[in-house]
Order: C-alpha cells, then sequence, then structure tokens
C-alpha cells in the first residue's frame, strides 16, 4: 500500500473531492462575524481565502514513494537522522505544534534513502494531529515499509494550544516516543539511538 493510500486510510475525507475551498472561505467568514468582525472590512477581506489556503496546504500530504534498496553489505547499525523540522495542527483547537522529529531504524534487509525518512514525517504532520498518534504513524510506516529489526521516532514539540492560551506555557515542551521490534525492548539500545 503506498504512503498516500495509509494517509487515505487514517485520515478519511468524507467528501472523496477532497478539501472545498470555496465552503471553506465561507467558513471563515462566517467565524470571523461570529467573533464580531466584519469580514468585508477592508484589511479583512482577503482573511477568508488566506485562512482556507493556509489550512488546505497544511492538511494536505505531498505524496511521495517510499525508496529502498537491498542492504548488500549487511549494515546492523542504527541509521538516524536527528532534527527533522515539521508543522501540523492540533486536532482539538487547530492551532499549530511544532518541533523536530528523529527517525531512525535497525536495518534488516532493506535501507531506505535517507531523505525519504524526513519525507515520511513531513507526509504524516500535514493532518489534524495529536503528537502521541503522529508519533506512532512515523513509526507504523517506516516498519510497514521496510520491514526492520527496529524502529524509533522521538518527537519534541511545542504546542500553540498549550503555549498561547489556556495554561499559557510558553516554550515548554512535549516528548513522545515509540520504539518498535529490537529498540522496543532493549534499553541500552535505545540510549545508543537517543545518543546516535
Amino acid at each position: 500500500m503506498s504512503i498516500t493510500a495509509q494517509t487515505a486510510a487514517l485520515h478519511a475525507v468524507p467528501d472523496d473531492e477532497g478539501p472545498d475551498r470555496e465552503r471553506a472561505m465561507v467558513a471563515v467568514a462566517d467565524l470571523l462575524s461570529a467573533l464580531g468582525e466584519d469580514p468585508d472590512a477592508g484589511d479583512l477581506a482577503e482573511t477568508p481565502r488566506r485562512v482556507a489556503d493556509a489550512f488546505i496546504e497544511l492538511l494536505t500530504p505531498q505524496p511521495f514513494e517510499m525508496t529502498t534498496f537491498a542492504n548488500d553489505e549487511g549494515y546492523d547499525e542504527p541509521v538516524v537522522v536527528r532534527g527533522i523540522p515539521f508543522v501540523s495542527l492540533c486536532r482539538h483547537h487547530l492551532l499549530p505544534f511544532r518541533g523536530t522529529a528523529t527517525v531512525g531504524y535497525l536495518p534488516g534487509q532493506r535501507l531506505v534513502g535517507l531523505s525519504k525518512l524526513a519525507r515520511v514525517v513531513a507526509h504524516h504532520a500535514r493532518a489534524l494531529q495529536v503528537q502521541e498518534s503522529l508519533t506512532m504513524q512515523i513509526a507504523r510506516t517506516l516498519d510497514d515499509a521496510l520491514a526492520p529489526r527496529g524502529v524509533g521516532v522521538v518527537i519534541d514539540a511545542e504546542h500553540l494550544c498549550m503555549s498561547v492560551r489556556g495554561v499559557r506555557a510558553d516554550s515548554a515542551t512535549t516528548t513522545t516516543t515509540s520504539f518498535r521490534g529490537e529498540l522496543a525492548g532493549d534499553g541500552a539500545l535505545q540510549v545508543r539511538f537517543m545518543a546516535a
């Protein structure tokens, strides 16, 4: 199953046609009105279009193919990419959360092009998400595509729903992890993964 098909199954859109830009623009204008703003005021006149386009961009995953190749040399140490930046949208508040992901795996028979580790993060981040689910989706995709000996995903993110409203815990970050296969039960290997 392709990455795009996996994502479609995870984030089914009720309308098979995808986002309805015009309806989204009307909804934003209605929201502005409900909040006591005039959506036709000079500087707000283009806001419904801008907001609709921004949400469509943030919620539309970019398709890609998970390029893998044979592990002919039998490489068996962790392959880790750190500091992968991402932005996603909190499914509870529709506010962004952003941070970095550390993604890696213990190779089995297949290796993956390194850029694909960043692409799988970006792909799954483009949805209404909670960080815990995002972490597991990335790990599951790598596990399914590579059949590796182990997968590790660590995400550190700041959530605007927590830092700019409510408790207003400015610059607080949340860390989530998903370790699978040999990484799941081996604390020493997890430490190596985190320090690699």
